[in-house]
């Protein structure tokens, strides 16, 4: 049994740390990888030289308000706090002036909050507010909390607790949490691993991205309850090659919790001893399959292994090996530090929670959403992204990504869920959202993406080598105008062939935005029959 003590210690340090900044002003600047295109750096860079010693600088993750960044929230010493967007470094310098006069900056517009208060936020909590590394803010907003609660129970109780919240995995595939990690913990092996999946090779999703850069802690968290429960001494983290700014925040985050003592005498004292290392990804959209990130763990080629066995009975080193998303675990921290009936009186029938969805193309605000399964792609779309602009309207929306396809403005209605949306076999995926308007062509959005799929192809089976790259060829003849009615049934025979002959999700999800394009927008091919 864990000491009281031991989570008592970790609170006592923090608010020591935190105490001692409790008088000044504490100006809070969001980093990452989308407002640093915007300018984000040079903000931080403009307060860090002219700010003085009656304020400090927190340099935070993105709170997903993509739209409005770069984003700025100034506390007062007597607690008062003004959020500011579209923020650049000659208005840091300004505010940085202020501050030093004691004026408060109430002059500058308050930011709009309409897109994040539309939302229902547990994993995103905090995100965007704390110091994305510092250990005593994540711990002074209950941090770790969850992870003590868990090392107090009996592993199979942390599981039982797991199953009982309905969780499933966020990657794209909604698996059952509590049941993959019974099948690890049962599985026979010397050695167990957890890898946390953030490769997130998926264009148009960036959901694990703004957890690494904002809330890594809630990520490692999450990752040390798992290693608990199904017995693992080992914790990989794989993280696109690309997220350099996800790869640094995650390293800095883990040398603060284990110089914070978490991993003192095991996890939290629990005598359950743990090593956690990070590792870049190989690149590719297909590194995000499991078997394929995998043997690209080991050295090997990315391509995707014959399943069975399952990796939860040999995957990493031939070991019991769980792979979860990064949101996946990040759900956990809530799950163990509330009442389960917080978590699953959110969301649908067979799904609690809530999903990440990366909301992108037309609508007036895009960035990170947090919202309860079950929402509608309507209040997606109109309330958080706040609808098109007035002489723009929706011709489809574009779900899943690549193993996806679209939608059409007259299925708004559609809710968020697991599995297929409908009988097209549109599918949510990782939560890529991307509104279209009516100056895209659709069927040469469904090119991009067919064409996507193809290059992305590791080549390993035959089906997908063969015949996605068949698919963009099919797709060009109707572009130029030369298809007839016998070349609508060939590529969708052809689609079909592909999704049950390939080996991995890529190449089996490879057709549907074909079935997409016949189903919904059979009015976009332009056949030549004579």
């Amino acid at each position: 049994m864990i000491k009281e003590s031991f989570y008592k210690r970790l609170q006592n340090q923090a608010k020591s740390e935190l105490a001692a900044k409790a008088d000044k002003y504490r100006v809070v600047v969001q980093l990452g990888h989308c407002s640093t295109s915007l300018g984000a750096k040079e903000v931080v860079e403009s307060f860090d030289k002219y700010l003085t010693s009656d304020s400090y600088l927190v340099v935070a993750g993105c709170d997903g308000a993509c739209f409005n960044g770069p984003t700025v929230s100034v506390r007062s010493p007597d607690g008062s706090i003004v959020s500011l967007d579209n923020m650049d470094a000659s208005i840091a310098v300004r505010i940085a002036t202020l501050i030093e006069g004691n004026v408060s900056p109430l002059k500058f517009k308050d930011a709009n909050n309409v897109f994040i208060d539309g939302q229902t936020r547990l994993v995103l909590q905090t995100c965007g507010e704390i110091d994305a590394v510092n250990l005593s803010e994540y711990i002074e907003t209950k941090g770790y909390y969850g992870l003590f609660k868990a090392v107090s129970l009996s592993p199979d109780k942390v599981i039982d607790r797991v199953k009982n919240s309905g969780l499933r995995g966020r990657g794209g595939a909604y698996f059952p949490t509590a049941l993959k990690w019974k099948g690890a913990r049962k599985a026979k092996g010397v050695n167990k691993y957890i890898v946390v999946n953030s490769e997130e090779g998926e264009p148009g999703v960036f959901k694990d991205r703004h957890l690494m850069e904002g809330v890594p802690h809630k990520i490692i968290e999450g990752a040390l309850i798992a290693a608990y429960a199904v017995g693992a001494n080992n914790i990989f983290f794989y993280i696109n090659a690309e997220a350099n700014l996800s790869y640094e925040r995650m390293n800095l985050a883990i040398k603060e919790m284990t110089s914070g003592g978490i991993l003192k005498d095991g996890i939290m004292g629990s005598k359950w001893p743990v090593k956690i290392e990070l590792r870049r990804g190989a690149g590719g959209y297909v590194c995000g399959e499991e078997t394929t990130l995998i043997n690209t763990m080991e050295g090997y080629r990315r391509e995707p292994r014959l399943r069975p066995p399952f990796p939860t009975e040999s995957g990493y080193l031939d070991s019991p090996t769980i792979i979860n998303n990064a949101e996946t675990l990040a759900n956990l921290p809530h799950i163990f530090s509330s009442p389960i009936s917080d978590f699953t009186a959110i969301g649908v029938e067979n799904q609690s929670g809530t999903k990440l969805i990366s909301l992108s193309g037309a609508v007036r605000r895009t960035g990170l959403a947090e919202v309860p399964f079950g929402t509608t792609l309507k209040y997606l779309v109109n309330h958080i992204g706040g609808g098109l602009p007035e002489s723009k309207s929706v011709k489809a929306i574009g779900i899943g990504g690549p193993s996806s396809g679209l939608l059409p403005p007259s299925l708004i209605d559609t809710k968020i869920s697991p599995g297929a949306l409908n009988e097209a076999g549109i599918i949510l995926g990782s939560g890529g959202v991307i509104v279209l308007d009516d100056t895209i062509t659709i069927i040469d959005f469904i090119r991009h993406l067919a064409a996507y799929n193809s290059d992305e192809s590791c080549g390993k089976c035959t089906p997908c080598r063969e015949g996605t790259p068949k698919l963009v060829e099919l797709i060009d003849k109707f572009i130029s105008q030369k298809a007839t009615s016998h070349d609508v049934n060939e590529i969708e025979s052809l689609a079909m062939i592909i999704k049950d002959s390939s080996l991995c999700g890529l190449g089996q999800a490879a057709g549907t935005p074909v079935f997409s394009l016949i189903r919904f927008f059979y009015d976009q091919l332009l056949i030549k029959d004579n």
